[in-house]
């Protein structure tokens, strides 16, 4: 009977990360969509921009290792309530950045808005590696990920 309780816990509660996580991609992704065009192929871009192709496949294995991680770290011996609620204030300016330099195309505060949440992905890396090296390690990609972007920020301000 626990066991299942347990069980049952854990399933919602990866539901229920899941849904928040995605939630910050799909508001990213409709901004994308509906203001990318025609502004962002007018742009200037770097020689490694990459193909459009490829950040849904990328942003979605990349929501899909958050969710992993700060649920494996919710479900941790020594969890604290303050880290998950930076994980969500993280999120939010996730979402920002997209709306930032897709819908308004403010590059400068597009920049600005990468740094303080590679800045928050940082203070996550380290919170997770003291309780769990599993969510440490799943948010790495992320924020290498996060410092490419922000190296093709700056190149897009540079070249714009």
């Amino acid at each position: 009977m626990y066991s299942t309780y347990m069980l049952k816990n854990k399933i919602l509660s990866f539901i229920l990360f899941a849904l928040i996580t995605y939630s910050a991609s799909v508001i990213g992704s409709i901004a994308t969509i509906e203001f990318k065009e025609p502004w962002y192929s007018l742009l200037s871009k770097p020689t490694f921009n990459p193909p459009s192709w490829i950040f849904a496949p990328v942003w979605t294995t990349l929501y899909l290792m958050m969710t992993i991680a700060v649920w494996i770290f919710w479900h941790s011996k020594n969890r604290d309530m303050n880290t998950v609620y930076i994980y969500f204030i993280h999120l939010i300016f996730n979402t920002t950045w997209s709306i930032v330099f897709f819908v308004f195309h403010k590059l400068i505060l597009a920049l600005i808005v990468l740094f303080i949440l590679i800045s928050l992905i940082t203070v996550l890396l380290f919170r997770f590696r003291r309780v769990n090296m599993v969510s440490f390690y799943m948010m790495i990609p992320y924020l290498l990920w996060c410092c490419f972007a922000l190296i093709l920020n700056l190149n897009l301000i540079l070249l714009n």
